[in-house]
């Protein structure tokens, strides 16, 4: 059979146009590992594609979950970010030398607090632990002032936790490092056996203490504002405990550069724009976070930073990388 040769041509002009397209679409696609819900995300996503053409593809899951997918796949993962909702499994990650390190450029916008002190990965934005209550039925003035407290005969049964929440784990490995391994499961056992009722997740937490199930809660401190923002008047407030418990605990939501990364570069863009004032300024309207660099509008609903760091514990973010111990110790006492 024989062909045109101006056909032939035109038909191997075509093939390269097309070979040249999905090279560069996949040079302009990053992919994503979320352990943030979609519901809070994706919002600026899309303002990030709509900005630079880039396509992110997001994979989303449990945090934990997430760091020990990673963990397994090593440097043959498909995904270039792991954005996770706390430093644990960043510093899980981590601590399997898994990332890249990220430029000077990006560590210098955020301030040390707020940074894996190597370099591996950078906060995107603020999480505080509180504790949630039900003002119908506890006054403010009756409250524990420490988690220690939850534990006491008064609270029996009226406590509501969410072991399996990537952010309980992390206060857990938190707590592991501040008090010891011993202490540590000791308020998780004493927990369960003063009747401390598991939730999945934050937000049933909340409910629950709407719904009169529960009257005191472990949550972290956006979600009941997410609640209020729809009804004001919703039947639930929170405090914090006093300065310096472990119950205060100060967490992060961030992103590390995986080593499996095929576009490192692109992939840079998307963590400069979460760092953005643009990003930041999202985190803090819209999802009620704390901002991890400067420039940003505060809003009104929340503690201001420097108040909220005179209350937390004295306690590192980059001691957080011991996940799998945290989980083993959860297993060990039944909780998971």
């Amino acid at each position: 059979m024989f062909y045109n040769r101006t056909v032939l041509s035109n038909y191997l002009l075509l093939v390269l146009l097309f070979l040249t397209t999905i090279t560069t679409v996949n040079a302009e696609t990053i992919t994503l590992y979320s352990g943030r819900s979609k519901s809070l995300i994706e919002p600026i996503i899309q303002q990030f594609e709509k900005e630079t053409g880039i396509e992110v593809k997001v994979s989303y899951a449990n945090t934990t979950q997430l760091a020990a997918k990673l963990r397994t796949e090593g440097e043959k993962s498909p995904a270039s970010l792991f954005w996770a909702q706390d430093a644990g499994a960043l510093g899980s990650v981590s601590k399997n030398k898994l990332f890249t390190k990220l430029p000077e450029s990006i560590l210098n916008k955020v301030p040390k607090t707020f940074r894996q002190s190597d370099g591996y990965w950078v906060a995107t934005s603020g999480r505080a632990r509180v504790l949630a209550y039900s003002p119908e039925r506890i006054t403010e003035d009756a409250l524990p002032e420490s988690i220690f407290e939850l534990t006491e005969p008064k609270w029996k049964g009226k406590v509501g936790w969410a072991p399996l929440n990537a952010s309980f784990q992390a206060f857990v490995t938190a707590l592991r490092a501040q008090v010891g391994e011993e202490r540590a499961e000791k308020w998780l056992r004493d927990m369960k056996e003063n009747g401390a009722k598991a939730y999945p997740k934050n937000t049933p937490i909340i409910e629950a203490l709407a719904a009169g199930e529960i009257d005191l809660g472990l949550p972290n401190h956006y979600y009941l504002f997410r609640f209020k923002k729809s009804d004001s008047k919703y039947p639930v407030d929170q405090v914090f405990f006093k300065a310096n418990d472990p119950g205060n605990l100060v967490n992060i939501a961030g992103i590390g550069l995986l080593n499996s990364s095929e576009n490192k570069e692109t992939a840079l863009k998307f963590i400069e724009f979460l760092l953005s004032s643009k990003a930041q300024q999202y985190f803090v309207s819209e999802v009620f976070e704390y901002p991890v660099t400067e420039g940003v509008i505060p809003n009104p609903k929340l503690l201001p930073l420097e108040e909220l760091l005179k209350l937390v514990p004295k306690f590192n973010l980059n001691e957080m990388d011991d996940l799998e111990g945290t989980i083993k110790l959860l297993r060990r006492v039944d909780i998971l």
